[in-house]
Parts: structure tokens; C-alpha cells; sequence
């Protein structure tokens, strides 16, 4: 059996901008996805292109689980836990393409 790990991740289109929210199981395809707007909607639409901050698990009903109690977080609670690690909302994915 094939394990996979599986990410949630949070896009941001600039410092305190607008936010998204996603689970992927190959985040730097999916990054490649938004980046480049390969998907239209919400992330091509607004611009929501830099990896601010992501969550690795093995346990793909853990990812759900996660993602889904992110989204349902206030804008206060996202925004702490993007400037925990993350103070100046740097692209975490900058050196990946």
C-alpha cells in the first residue's frame, strides 16, 4: 500500500490580504496549480498565490479534519497562526520553481 502525506495549506495574495485554505497531497504541484492560475476560481480571481503557512500529516481523515476547523477559524485566529512562524507572511514556496 502506497502512503501519502497530505497537506493543509493557507495562500495569501499579500501581507493581511485575502486567505485560502486547502488540503493537497502534492503541495508543489498544487502551489504550481495556483501560481501559474492552471485552475480557474477563487485563487486565480483574487490573486491568491503565496504559501504562508502549511500543516504535513500522513492521516488523510486528520487533513480533512484540520482544514475544515481552519476555515471555520475567525480572520484573528488565521492571521496568529500565519505570524507565529511566519511573522512577515514570507512565500514559503519562493525557491521551489
Amino acid at each position: 500500500m502506497t502512503e501519502y502525506n497530505y497537506y493543509v495549506y493557507i495562500l495569501a495574495s499579500s501581507k493581511n490580504g485575502t486567505l485560502y485554505i486547502g488540503i493537497t497531497n502534492d503541495l508543489i504541484r498544487r502551489l504550481y496549480e495556483h501560481k501559474n492560475n492552471l485552475v480557474k476560481g477563487f485563487t486565480s480571481k483574487y490573486k491568491v498565490h503565496n504559501l504562508v503557512y502549511f500543516e504535513e500529516t500522513d492521516d488523510i481523515a486528520e487533513a480533512i479534519r484540520r482544514e475544515k476547523q481552519l476555515k471555520g477559524w475567525n480572520r484573528k485566529w488565521k492571521i496568529a497562526l500565519i505570524e507565529k512562524d511566519n511573522p512577515n507572511w514570507d512565500d514559503l514556496s519562493k525557491e521551489w520553481f
